[in-house]
């Protein structure tokens, strides 16, 4: 099957993996009817966003969207966190894209970009389940999901702002121009509840709360008939579309290139090569900001 009839690659040869019991860092489950759960995991890495867990993930979805007795999705992380991002940390050796996008300076940024916007394009809704950090990568997933349902204490925010520039930038689109530019301009985060208040999630909940809270949620999803879930959730996308995000989108990419073409992302570039220097280089990005990396972890 070709790249452009089936996007997300469904592998199975050799080494490929991927399809039935073939997922190596993603869980799935489906603890109500009508509703399939997937859940990252990477817990040791942060669920970072290696290309085996994206591509697991695409095509997970994928699959749920062409089962009849699936109506609605969620997607989750492992562990204390949803996502900190994408793998910085070398977790991509050996790995390819999990699909093809055209080459040329520009491929990344326009690779996840059309990556979390395919998610859109799926006929059934998608939760996001946000606990914990949803950061820079993660919080382009979860913004590609059609629904986010936030603990009150999560943290959402693009903290690769201080060297660089998103791959997504939905910020101006979901919180505001205001809040996304002070977002974009420090790379502070905010919570699950303030983000609610700004609109880039649905509804946020006590920590502790979150699962039961969200299944309840994707119980009410999946009462309504699946064909007309489908037209609902593309007419909200066609809507916004018709303002120009997806065009925006894309542009944005452009502009996240040239970022890497500036002094100052070479010079962190740099600075994370080798053993143990991506948490010396990151330490360094945050120190003096107080957030993010002040527990000493990953």
């Amino acid at each position: 099957m070709s790249n452009d009839s089936n996007p997300y690659d469904d592998r199975n040869a050799a080494t490929g993996r991927y399809g039935e019991d073939g997922y190596d860092v993603l869980l799935i489950d489906e603890p109500v009817a009508g509703v399939r759960r997937l859940t990252l995991n990477r817990p040791d890495k942060r669920n970072a966003l290696n290309h085996q867990l994206r591509g697991e993930l695409l095509h997970a979805l994928q699959a749920g969207d062409a089962d009849p007795e699936v109506k609605v999705m969620i997607v989750r992380g492992a562990g204390k966190c949803f996502s900190a991002g994408y793998d910085l940390g070398g977790g991509n050796v050996g790995q390819a894209y999990p699909f093809h996008t055209a080459g040329g300076d520009s491929q990344w940024p326009r690779h996840v970009v059309e990556s979390w916007m395919r998610i859109w394009d799926l006929s059934k809704p998608v939760i996001a389940q946000v606990h914990g950090y949803c950061l820079a990568g993660g919080s382009e997933l979860a913004t590609g999901c059609d629904v986010v349902y936030a603990a009150d204490d999560a943290q959402i925010g693009y903290p690769a702002v201080r060297f660089g520039v998103p791959d997504m930038q939905f910020h101006p689109w979901l919180l505001g121009m205001r809040k996304g530019m002070e977002m974009l301009l420090t790379g502070d985060s905010v919570s699950g509840e303030e983000a609610v208040q700004y609109g880039w999630a649905t509804r946020s909940f006590p920590a502790d709360d979150l699962e039961s809270a969200t299944l309840g949620q994707a119980e009410r999803i999946a009462a309504i008939p699946a064909d007309i879930l489908a037209l609902n959730k593309r007419a909200v996308h066609r809507q916004m579309e018709a303002m120009g995000l997806r065009t925006g989108l894309r542009q944005g990419t452009e502009i996240c290139t040239l970022a890497t073409h500036q002094q100052t992302f070479k010079e962190f570039i740099a600075a994370t090569q080798g053993g143990g220097k991506l948490t010396e280089a990151l330490s360094k990005r945050d120190g003096e900001f107080g957030d993010y990396r002040e527990d000493g972890k990953e």
